[in-house]
């Protein structure tokens, strides 16, 4: 099976530490500017989902969703949720632990495609 989105060992961690904080916790990228362009990780329920997000899957025990928009873009793409250093959106949970998500991809291969159908 053809995951469309991925997290690195490091992204997996912090999203354990969040989750012992504040409970179960969900992504969203919605593409829009600034901050909306990164993923961003909340509270699970605290984002409404509307009918414009795809769910692209799970890292961490975590839904990851992605505006229909920006989806459009990466599609084509897996999505791989990396940390850095730094603070990221001011929403998003973990700024206050000097670190930010970071959205990486890398585009799929012939045969990930026709799995995926696209």
């Amino acid at each position: 099976m053809v995951e469309r989105v991925t997290a690195t060992d490091e992204a997996i961690e912090l999203i354990r530490k969040l989750q012992e904080k504040h409970g179960p916790v969900m992504f969203h990228q919605s593409g829009g500017c600034c901050d909306g362009s990164s993923p961003m990780c909340y509270p699970e329920g605290d984002l409404l989902i509307g009918s414009q997000d795809v769910l692209l899957g799970e890292i961490g025990g975590a839904k990851f969703y992605m505006n229909k928009n920006q989806y459009d873009y990466w599609k084509h793409t897996q999505v791989i949720i990396d940390v850095v250093d730094g603070r990221g959106g001011m929403f998003s949970l973990e700024g206050v632990e000097g670190k930010r998500f970071l959205s990486r991809s890398r585009a799929f291969t012939k045969g990930e495609t026709e799995a995926l159908g696209i």
